[in-house]
């Protein structure tokens, strides 16, 4: 698993396809829904009449962790929901999921780090799973 300043990410040994469903899957498992999809690739199409690779937005929301931050910090709602993109580059997939930790940084409440290390925590092993 490989870690950006950002986000975490990983390589997956499987098609965009195969990908997409595990990776809700696996956020499931972690107690994340999905909120909302976004196929860039179908709306930049749709759009801007333009070709793009395979690539979706999972807007992912743990609803006790969201209650949480939004109780201690009400205008994090602008920084919520935690994206995890999926996509093809070179003929890999790769699946990178935002680090709230750095994502939550910004906003100077510390009653907020106890929150966004519990969801990167979560977000980690959601990506470690879908590892070979």
């Amino acid at each position: 698993m490989d870690r950006k300043d950002y986000g975490i990410r990983t390589v997956v040994n499987a098609s965009y396809e195969e990908t997409v469903p595990r990776v809700i899957e696996a956020l499931k498992k972690e107690g994340f829904g999905v909120l909302t999809e976004i196929n860039v690739k179908e709306t930049l199409q749709k759009k801007l009449g333009r070709e793009f690779p395979k690539y979706i937005i999972l807007g992912g929301c743990n609803p006790e962790l969201a209650y949480q931050a939004l109780t201690a910090e009400t205008e994090i709602g602008l920084l919520l929901p935690c994206n995890v993109v999926v996509y093809e580059k070179e003929g890999k997939t790769i699946v990178s999921a935002q680090d709230p930790e750095a994502a939550l940084s910004i906003v100077g409440n510390p009653s907020v780090g106890p929150i966004a290390k519990q969801a990167r925590e979560r977000l980690a092993r959601a990506i470690e799973s879908l590892k070979p």
